[in-house]
């Protein structure tokens, strides 16, 4: 029976029910799902060297006769060793091999193998241990560029490379073209067949290359076309029409705004007053003034007689806002309201009536507002602030809160994005970017400190405060048993601990609290707001103090282990100081030897530009530091690598843009394939495409 792509793993020899249920973890049932499942790199197995000539910096293969019945020896209970002499024309090798006790029944005296691994020589004799090996003549594993693949328990590198040949001779007749003719040939693209072959099994390097531009133009093009699509079809929306002057606004601000402020309100303006649905992102540095954007917004809202959502990523910053905005707005008459999970009992269901039959125009909270049984009046405007941290699809969700009418939606993002990644990130919103900070605002002077000047930053600390300052000291997470995790959590008895530490021997006579994630709303609220008011010297705290919380007083930032953060979180937390009128510090702490990890630190004590600090962590450390867990709601990419597929990026957009506004359902019978495969990248958000 002939294999195709629909041919269930199952059915091929050496897979079996329990192999398959391991392979459907990595998502592959079928044969063709494995065209899909792609290298993570790749081994050069092409050059054949003797013992005597192999390199000494790399793997190669050699071929050699096994001279010997290889032995096996168990050395303690789950370690054997099986050894193995192999011989050709320059000399004679020990090959080991750890816990493959097989290897003695495949391995045959008298016979050629091709040993593909390091070499390693002392004198006249050589060893190899582990190696790859296959029969001479075999050109399976080596005499190739061989594939590496990401792997689950129990599938090895040879399965999954077998499976792959397999399906890369079987399945690519027929493999249907998904871009049409005019993109790949406007954009020099192989055809599918030819990537599909070989990103698995290249002749050469050339080839590879050819091969994963297609692909990766073909990843990019389908993700933006989806995302032209969405942008399309929201700018197309019927919104209400909101009228409301920037300059009638103004004087509500206690400081007069800058040109960005101004400039960022006007596309706000005309947004609302277009007749379409607004979907635009204000994206500016630490400390450009958003709040005051986003204030226009909800005044603008109120006045025309629509109510206005404010979404925060914490309850803390939740709550910031809620008493920034009722300050701003509440001389204009805008009513206030604040929804967080804190919020229950009797003032949750007062708090969930008013906002039903509009007694309050603007209500500010975390993603309870999109929960469950809030129903809103007439919701206006959606406003959500730290955009990476909320995906499209939560977006979505509150937008579906307005009604027949969508709500206009306005995104902020104090992470400074690169321009090119923001292309994909924000594709479906128009952008307004503020790079003017407010007078007033001191770039702050940034120093890398080592674990031997521990005590001199004591000291500094001590004279700041003595100044009348505050300080912040900012610890990353950590688990119970000192290892590290990513998410904003910490075993508690760290910060506590390191909290009791300074307060009972380094600072005995300073005032030092502490906060942290994992604390009730209300502990945190009482702490932050004893910080605010001056009745704390020194603030312990994680993360938690990244976004959003404003002490004018604080005047030193100390970062304790920096090199555990990327360096947009840490120029984020930078951002915590410099917010007053004084000469402000950011103390990166670190016992890392790293040079990496030195040069990255190094690079945030040069520049204060958010912009350029992205740039570099993007270069450093790939995209994710922008978005921590895949919280930015798009699709996962397989090919492409944002940071060095910028220009392919770029094309693909822009091809995908060109094609959009030509067709913008995809529904001419030449884009059917393409308007398939958009629809199954966003199946995690697929009610966008509905």
């Amino acid at each position: 029976m002939p294999l195709t792509r629909e041919t269930p793993l199952t059915d091929l020899p050496g897979v079996g029910p329990a192999r398959g249920k391991k392979l459907e973890k990595l998502g592959l049932r079928t044969l063709g799902d494995t065209l899909d499942h792609l290298p993570q790199r790749y081994e050069d197995r092409r050059e054949r060297h003797t013992m005597r000539d192999a390199p000494e910096d790399r793997p190669c293969c050699v071929c050699a006769m096994v001279a010997e019945t290889p032995r096996v020896s168990y050395i303690r209970r789950g370690l054997s060793l099986v050894k193995v002499k192999a011989v050709d024309e320059t000399g004679t090798a020990c090959i080991t091999f750890f816990n493959q006790d097989y290897i003695r029944e495949v391995l045959r005296r008298g016979e050629s193998y091709v040993f593909y691994g390091a070499v390693e020589r002392q004198g006249n004799l050589f060893s190899m241990t582990n190696p790859a090996f296959e029969r001479e003549g075999a050109q399976r594993a080596t005499g190739l560029i061989m594939p590496v693949y990401p792997l689950t328990a129990g599938i090895s590198n040879n399965l999954m490379a077998g499976l792959t040949r397999r399906a890369a001779e079987e399945c690519l007749d027929g493999l249907p073209e998904i871009l049409p003719a005019r993109v790949r040939k406007d954009h020099q693209l192989c055809q599918t067949q030819f990537a599909r072959k070989n990103i698995h099994y290249p002749a050469d390097f050339e080839q590879l290359a050819i091969a994963r531009r297609r692909l990766v133009f073909e990843e990019l093009f389908v993700l933006t076309c989806g995302l032209a699509q969405l942008k399309d079809r929201r700018s197309a929306g019927e919104g209400r029409v909101l009228a409301g002057a920037p300059e009638d606004f103004f004087p509500l601000l206690p400081f007069p705004p800058t040109g960005a402020q101004r400039r960022a309100m006007a596309d706000m303006a005309a947004d609302l007053a277009s007749g379409r649905a607004m979907n635009r992102l204000v994206q500016g540095d630490v400390g450009s003034g958003k709040t005051a954007v986003a204030a226009f917004g909800a005044w603008a809202a109120a006045k025309n007689g629509v109510q206005c959502a404010l979404m925060a990523p914490t309850e803390l910053l939740a709550e910031q806002h809620a008493r920034t905005m009722e300050a701003l707005l509440s001389p204009a008459g805008v009513r206030v309201g604040l929804l967080t999970g804190s919020v229950k009992g009797k003032e949750k269901k007062a708090l969930l009536a008013a906002l039903a039959a509009g007694e309050i125009d603007l209500v500010v909270g975390t993603h309870a507002l999109f929960s469950q049984g809030v129903e809103y009046r007439d919701l206006g405007l959606v406003i959500a602030d730290e955009q990476h941290r909320f995906g499209v699809a939560q977006r979505g969700a509150l937008a579906e809160k307005g009604g027949s009418v969508p709500p206009h939606v306005l995104v902020m993002s104090a992470t400074p994005i690169p321009r090119t990644l923001a292309l994909i990130i924000y594709g479906d919103l128009d952008v307004s970017v503020m790079d003017e900070l407010p007078p007033g605002r001191t770039p702050v002077k940034t120093l890398l400190v080592g674990e031997d000047k521990r005590e001199r930053m004591y000291g500094f600390v001590r004279r700041q405060v003595k100044e009348g300052r505050q300080v912040y000291i900012v610890c990353p997470s950590v688990e119970e048993n000192g290892g590290w995790e990513d998410g904003p959590g910490m075993d508690l008895k760290a910060v506590t601990a390191y909290a009791a530490q300074l307060r009972e021997r380094v600072f005995p006579e300073l005032r030092v609290g502490f906060v942290h994630g994992r604390l009730k709303a209300k502990e945190k609220e009482e702490t932050m707001s004893a910080f605010s008011a001056g009745e704390l010297d020194v603030l312990v705290s994680t993360t938690v103090i990244e976004v959003g919380v404003d002490v004018p007083n604080a005047s030193l930032m100390i970062i304790e282990n920096a090199e555990r953060f990327g360096l947009s979180q840490l120029h984020q937390l930078r951002g915590r100081v410099g917010r007053g009128k004084h000469e402000s510090f950011c103390v990166l702490v670190t016992a890392s030897r790293s040079d990496t990890a030195r040069e990255r630190l190094r690079a945030l004590c040069a520049t204060n530009d958010g912009f350029q600090i992205a740039e570099e962590d993007l270069r450093l450390r790939g995209p994710g530091d922008f978005f921590g867990k895949r919280q930015h709601g798009l699709p996962q990419l397989k090919v492409a690598d944002f940071a060095a597929d910028m220009e392919l990026l770029k094309e693909a957009r822009q091809a995908a843009e060109e094609l959009v506004a030509a067709d913008r359902s995809l529904s001419k019978p030449a884009h059917r394939l393409l308007k398939k495969k958009v629809r199954e990248l966003f199946r995690e958000n697929a009610e966008l495409f509905n």
